[in-house]
């Protein structure tokens, strides 16, 4: 069965488990719920910023369900033109358009068995919402210039960048077909909102394109990698790795990545404190240091405290995260109070 080259079939290469969901609180319990779901056939909508790695997590539901070994097949709805997107979807029969020669199956024929990955769903035409909306009601479908009705056993993943409950309320999205992709949602946290895992992240796509472009780049300097966790990424997980990836591809120095981070938007951590007389050197230097100890704090706890783990996720020696452990006031056993004070920036 010959596969339209319009199409994804494989999944993305395997980022391990613990990159693709970090140690924040908000992750760890998509993780829990993820886990909980993907051995169901329940359809599964994901939403989330463009960039936070929707279609990962889709793939890695079709990688632990019981349907891991047939097709993982993914559609994205903006990328084919509307008069395309219905025969390539459910196929086509002989005939049945100027230049149809002979039948030709769509993708959802070829996710039979499988999983059915339909990104920015929102951007589907409302006649292609019915045909899905049957399909989700009862596993028919028909191909384009066909009569007969056929049945596919197929799980439907869907994702979408924009609220789908927005676009059923200005009618760009049908109701009755929202409540069928909407069984269970993962909402997936921006990056700005999980900055104790861009550490991780980094090293992750540093050492990717390492092996991948044969390149030696060691890790950052912890000054600049916390100057990478203090930087808003409007595109999220997708940016980070573009800027990286462009710094291992042009064998590049600091310097390269400061350009390239001289547009974003730089965070800025709340304050209540009078902060007259206090330079702006200091005050940055005290936000990176918040930004690691929380780093550090959530990788402990994802590890069940177990200190020699923590330090090989967060690619340091042991020494170091003991060290790190004390000047942030972190206690270095299990038992620790609900509220850790802040660290101090005096004598820095």
């Amino acid at each position: 069965m010959k596969i339209s080259p319009a199409e994804t079939v494989c999944a993305h290469d395997a980022v391990p488990e613990a990159i693709l969901f970090g140690a924040t609180p908000a992750m760890q319990n998509l993780r829990s719920r993820v886990n909980r779901v993907a051995a169901t056939d329940v359809p599964i909508l994901i939403e989330g910023e463009s960039g936070t790695g929707k279609d990962l997590i889709a793939s890695f539901v079709h990688a632990r369900s019981p349907w891991n070994l047939s097709r993982f097949v993914k559609v994205s709805c903006p990328a084919i033109p509307s008069a395309l997107l219905e025969s390539e979807m459910f196929g086509y029969e002989r005939g049945a358009f100027t230049g149809a020669k002979e039948a030709k199956p769509g993708w959802v024929e070829l996710a039979d068995g499988g999983t059915l990955f339909l990104d920015e769903l929102s951007e589907l035409a409302l006649p292609l919402q019915a045909k899905l909306l049957q399909l989700l009601q009862d596993g028919q479908f028909s191909r384009v210039g066909g009569q007969a009705q056929q049945k596919a056993n197929v799980r439907i993943i869907c994702a979408s960048p924009q609220r789908l409950e927005e676009q059923v309320r200005i009618g760009r999205f049908r109701e009755d077909l929202f409540y069928r992709v909407n069984v269970v949602t993962l909402r997936l946290p921006p990056l700005r909102e999980r900055r104790q895992d861009i550490p991780a992240l980094t090293m992750y796509f540093l050492d990717r394109y390492n092996t991948k472009y044969g390149r030696g780049l060691s890790g950052l300097r912890p000054v600049f990698l916390r100057r990478l966790c203090l930087h808003d990424w409007p595109g999220n997980i997708r940016e980070l790795e573009n800027v990286l990836k462009t710094y291992v591809v042009l064998d590049a120095d600091e310097a390269v990545l400061d350009e390239m981070l001289d547009g974003h938007k730089a965070y800025e951590p709340e304050r209540t404190a009078n902060t007259s007389g206090v330079s702006l050197k200091s005050m940055t230097r005290e936000a990176a240091r918040e930004v690691e100890r929380k780093v550090i704090l959530d990788v402990l706890q994802s590890n069940n405290w177990n200190r020699k783990k923590a330090a090989r996720q967060l690619n340091i020696s042991y020494r170091s995260l003991f060290y790190k452990l004390r000047d942030a006031g972190i206690p270095s056993k299990r038992a620790l109070p609900l509220t850790i004070p802040p660290v101090s920036s005096e004598g820095d």
